[in-house]
């Protein structure tokens, strides 16, 4: 297996790694120097391929050849130039116009939110993008705030076209596949409808609704609840983009058909950036109720949650298509959209630490034996040093705990991991402000239920404790067999809990079932290293 090249490696004679300046599940972002040209360019490094089988590899490295051939068609000033194509280390990289300043999602969790009319114009460079790409067969189908970068000059640039699609050319994309981030994936692409022009529309106004409303419209506690809320909820009001709210309402309306066209949105855009209502966009705004919640005066916006590094969640759509599902109502239809697309991912590897499923009734429905509190064996309400063989890490979210020493830091779609051998082992934690369910209990009995239907998911422990002071907590003991790239028997561990300011932290931790005494004793250490991240204000 190739190893990953580091800061300092020459590539083609040519191009200096200096330092990584962002990362993924699929790769990571260089600032390089250009020793011919004497200019910083950035490099992407294809780095997923280095984990895969052959086959996955030669899809992989086709993508990346996709991706360049994708944006060196687009001519617009919106767009991130691509420089160079290289291969090294048996697999390419691609060189790109390197932008001096932050994304979009970095500049809202800066500021705090993106005031309307700012947003607005950046809205207005990645329709221009977008519409230059659409008219060159191009869609790009991750349009995001960590693929919008602010250069300190002004100008707004799309980037990562990495999933890009061209009309016509389907040789090196999966029957049924499914990539993009997850929440902001148009709902047609969740049920498996063919993605189009309208669908990057969708993405956009996902994309405007996070930078000035400071949350995304359709995040939840997990991917698969996400996925759900796309397909099935209503965004909820926007209460703090001014005259940039209907745009964005209109931009995500479920049907395709019931979008405006770029050109209309491009107006609307326009009309929003010069601090005008645009009218037009009232006509796309659905009637609706107003909850009790959206009626309160609002509130002082928090930071949003951190936007993970650019990084497309990849899974097999459903196989199960509308017409097989006559005479169900649309939104029965949508449920089993997504509970085939649940199937789907789990019938990948990594099932528990790809996902944290929630659906179904929250109800909590435990039994008596279920209802004895205990701790986790040898918890303690925290240390104050790591013992020999652990770090402790203030993550960028905010929270401390310890690590074995040599693990580092990685992005799984929104979950945060730390492994030492590339997810053989390793720890997720997971944190949601705003939980779905009444209790920590009941939400491990949901995603209990979804997933032993799926795998043979074996309960060891499932109870509730007491857990930093608090009885809103439950440890959760099980193993299953996993397919993916860790293949074989595993066990895995989790405390899930809700802290004093009402953050529903799950932390995780998996290995192989034959390594689970050296895994229970680190997870237990973990714990003991454990606080949560301070409240913000």
């Amino acid at each position: 297996m190739e190893q990953q090249t580091g800061a300092g490696a020459v590539l083609a004679g040519r191009y200096r790694l200096v330092e990584p300046i962002g990362s993924g599940g699929m790769g990571k972002v260089w600032r390089a120097h250009d020793q011919l040209l004497h200019r910083t360019v950035a490099v992407k490094e294809l780095t997923a391929a280095l984990y895969v089988s052959q086959a996955d590899r030669e899809v992989l490295y086709a993508r990346t050849q996709k991706e360049a051939r994708a944006a060196a068609r687009i001519q617009h000033p919106a767009v991130v130039t691509v420089h160079d194509v290289l291969e090294h280390d048996d697999r390419p990289w691609i060189v790109m116009e390197y932008i001096d300043g932050p994304s979009l999602a970095e500049a809202a969790k800066a500021a705090g939110r993106i005031e309307p009319r700012e947003a607005a114009r950046i809205g207005l460079h990645v329709l221009g993008a977008l519409r230059a790409a659409h008219a060159v067969g191009v869609m790009h189908r991750d349009v995001k705030p960590g693929n919008v970068l602010l250069a300190k000059d002004g100008r707004v640039l799309l980037t990562d076209f990495g999933i890009a699609a061209i009309e016509g050319d389907s040789s090196i994309t999966r029957t049924g596949e499914l990539v993009g981030s997850i929440d902001y994936l148009a709902p047609e692409r969740v049920t498996g409808g063919a993605p189009d022009p309208s669908s990057d529309l969708w993405s956009l106004g996902a994309t405007l609704y996070t930078a000035v409303e400071a949350r995304s419209p359709f995040r939840r506690t997990s991917p698969i609840s996400s996925l759900q809320a796309v397909v099935n909820d209503e965004p909820p009001v926007p209460r703090q983009s001014g005259p940039l709210g209907p745009v964005i309402t209109a931009l995500l309306r479920k049907d395709p058909a019931e979008r405006p066209s770029a050109g209309e949105a491009e107006r609307m855009l326009i009309e929003a950036m010069e601090g005008r209502e645009p009218k037009a966009a009232h006509a796309y705004v659905p009637t609706r109720a107003v909850t009790a919640e959206e009626r309160a005066p609002a509130r002082e916006a928090e930071p949003p949650a951190p936007e993970p590094a650019p990084a497309p969640a990849t899974a097999t759509a459903p196989t199960e298509r509308p017409s097989a599902l006559a005479g169900r109502t649309p939104g029965r239809l949508r449920r089993i959209a997504v509970v085939a697309l649940v199937a789907a991912l789990l019938g990948g590897g990594g099932v528990f630490g790809v996902l944290k499923l929630t659906g179904g009734d929250a109800s909590d429905n435990a039994g008596p034996d279920d209802k004895n509190v205990s701790a986790p064996d040898g918890q303690d309400d925290g240390a104050d040093a790591p013992p020999n063989g652990y770090t402790e890490v203030t993550d960028p979210a905010g929270f401390t705990l310890f690590v074995p020493e040599g693990w580092t830091r990685q992005m799984d779609g929104n979950q945060i991991d730390y492994t030492g051998d590339n997810g053989k082992h390793y720890i997720r934690i997971a944190a949601d402000p705003t939980p779905d369910y009444p209790t920590p209990y009941a939400h491990l009995l949901d995603l209990e239920k979804q997933v032993a239907k799926r795998t043979d998911y074996k309960r060891q422990k499932l109870n509730p404790n007491t857990f930093r002071d608090t009885t809103q907590a439950v440890l959760w003991d099980f193993t299953w067999t996993e397919k993916g790239v860790h293949a074989g028997p595993r066990r895995a561990i989790e405390q899930m809990y809700v802290d004093k300011n009402g953050t529903e932290y799950a932390i995780y931790m998996t290995g192989p079932a034959e390594d689970w005494a050296t895994t229970r004793r680190q997870f237990d250490t973990v714990l003991s290293g454990w606080e949560p991240a301070p409240k913000k204000g």
